[in-house]
C-alpha cells in the first residue's frame, strides 16, 4: 500500500506520497509552451492566444530582424489567422523612413489609422493595407541597447486602443522580445562558437572573408527563391538560419594536419581520403559545441549539423560522407554546396584565375542533376541581379588573398 502522510491543507483527510492535490492545480498555464522545447513559430502563436484573451483586436504578430552588416530588415516570424503573404521579405532601414523614425524617437509607435500609409511605395505597406489592417504598435527590440528589429502588432479594427491595453501590449511586447532574442542569441551564440574555431581553420586554410560573406548570401537567395517559388517548404527562420549556419560548413577542416591542408600540390588518393573525413569531423565538433554550451535542443540545430556533413554529397550518389542520393541530401547542404562552389569559381585564387560568372553557371548547369541540385542553380541563376549586387557589395580586399598553400583545398572544394 502507498504511504499515507496528513494532508496539511485540510484535516482529516490524506493522500498518496507523490500524488498531487487537485485543488492545488487547477489552474492551467496557457504560456506553458515557452517552457518546452517547441518549435518558435509555436511559442508565439501561444503568446497570441494568451493576448487574445485579454485584447481580441490584436489579430496579427510579426517579427522583423535587421541585420546591422546589409541594414537590411527581413521577415522572420509571423503569427497571424488566415494566410500571412508578407513572407520572405526585405527591405532597408535607411529606406524605410517611418520605421527609421521609431528608432530616432526612442519608443513605440501607434497608427490608430493606417491610411496614413496606404500612398507608401513599400511592397510590406501595401500587403499590410490589402490585407485590411487598419491600425498598428509597432515596438523596436533591443538586447542590451543594441538594436536587433521590430515586433508588429496589427489590427483589422481602427480606432484607438486606451491607455491600459497600450500598457498590456508593451508587456507581451517585452515577452515576445525575450523569447525570440533568446533564440536569435542562442543561435548566434552557436554559430559564434563554431565561428571561433573556424576562425581557427581559417590561420591554417584561409578563406577571404569576401568569399565568407558572399557565399552566405547566395545560400540565402537560393532558399529565398526555393521558398517563394513552392520548390521547398521553408519559413523565414529556416531561412535565416541557413543564412547564419553557410559560412560553417568546413569547420571539420580544423581537424585535418598541416601535410593535408597546407600541401602545395595535388593530393594523393590517401591524402584525399583523409580530407574527406572533415565532413565527419565537422558534424562530431558540432555536436560537441552544441553540448558543451547546453543548445542541444536549438530549434535548427539539425540545420547546421546537416550542412557541415553532406554539402559534399552529389546528387548521383557519388558524393561523400555517406553517398547520398538525390532527395536523400538535406535540402540545406544542397543549397551550401551551390553557394560555396559558384563563389569559389568565380573568385581569383592564386592558384586560377577568377572565372565569368557566366562560365560558372554553364559549368554549374552541365553538372546540375549529376552533382548538383537543379533548382538550386537555376535559383541562383534567376536571380542574378541580386548575386551582382552581393558581389559589388563584399568584394575581397586587396591585402585579403589565399597563400598558394591552399590549392590543394580549393580543387577539392571547387570539384566536389
Amino acid at each position: 500500500m502507498p504511504k499515507l502522510r496528513p494532508n496539511l491543507m485540510g484535516k482529516g483527510t490524506c493522500m498518496a506520497e507523490g500524488e498531487p492535490d487537485s485543488r492545488l492545480y487547477g489552474h492551467a498555464d496557457p504560456l506553458d509552451d515557452l517552457n518546452r522545447s517547441v518549435a518558435l513559430e509555436r511559442k508565439l502563436a501561444s503568446i497570441h492566444e494568451a493576448l487574445y484573451v485579454q485584447i481580441e483586436c490584436v489579430d496579427r504578430i510579426s517579427v522583423v530582424a535587421y541585420d546591422p552588416a546589409t541594414d537590411l530588415l527581413k521577415t522572420f516570424l509571423a503569427s497571424s489567422p488566415g494566410c500571412n503573404h508578407l513572407v520572405r521579405y526585405e527591405a532597408r532601414l535607411a529606406e524605410s523612413p517611418s520605421l527609421a523614425q521609431i528608432l530616432r524617437a526612442g519608443r513605440p509607435r501607434v497608427v490608430n489609422d493606417l491610411e496614413l500609409f496606404r500612398q507608401g511605395r513599400h511592397l510590406h505597406t501595401r500587403v499590410i493595407a490589402e490585407e485590411g489592417y487598419r491600425w498598428s504598435y509597432t515596438v523596436p527590440m533591443y538586447l542590451d541597447g543594441t538594436f536587433w528589429g521590430f515586433i508588429f502588432f496589427n489590427s483589422r479594427s481602427p480606432g484607438a486602443l486606451a491607455e491600459p491595453a497600450l500598457r498590456t501590449l508593451d508587456v507581451y511586447a517585452h515577452l515576445i522580445s525575450a523569447v525570440v532574442t533568446a533564440e536569435m542569441l542562442a543561435v548566434r551564440i552557436l554559430a559564434a562558437a563554431v565561428k571561433t574555431a573556424h576562425d581557427m581553420v581559417h590561420f591554417r586554410d584561409p578563406e577571404t572573408g569576401g568569399h565568407i560573406d558572399r557565399m552566405a548570401r547566395y545560400a540565402r537567395v537560393i532558399a529565398q527563391h526555393l521558398a517563394a517559388t513552392g520548390a521547398a517548404n521553408l519559413d523565414d527562420a529556416a531561412i535565416e538560419r541557413i543564412f547564419e549556419f553557410a559560412p560553417l560548413h568546413d569547420i571539420g577542416k580544423l581537424a585535418l594536419p598541416d601535410r593535408i591542408l597546407l600541401k602545395p600540390s595535388r593530393l594523393s588518393e590517401a591524402e584525399r581520403e583523409e580530407m574527406k573525413t572533415h565532413t565527419v569531423r565537422g558534424l562530431e565538433m558540432i555536436d560537441a559545441i552544441a553540448h558543451n554550451f547546453g543548445l542541444e535542443h536549438l530549434d535548427g540545430l539539425d540545420l547546421l549539423r546537416h550542412i557541415a556533413e553532406s554539402h559534399h554529397e552529389t546528387m548521383d550518389g557519388g558524393g561523400y560522407p555517406h553517398g547520398l542520393h538525390g532527395g536523400e541530401i538535406p535540402l540545406e547542404a544542397r543549397i551550401v554546396a551551390v553557394a560555396d562552389v559558384f563563389d569559389a569559381l568565380t573568385s581569383p585564387r592564386p592558384y586560377k584565375p577568377s572565372w565569368t560568372d557566366d562560365e560558372a553557371f554553364a559549368w554549374l548547369r552541365k553538372l546540375a542533376r549529376s552533382k548538383f541540385d537543379e533548382d538550386c542553380v537555376d535559383a541562383l541563376l534567376y536571380n542574378m541581379k541580386k548575386v551582382k549586387q552581393i558581389q559589388a557589395e563584399f568584394q575581397d580586399p586587396v591585402e585579403d588573398t589565399v597563400p598558394a598553400g591552399a590549392a590543394g583545398t580549393g580543387g577539392e572544394g571547387a570539384g566536389q
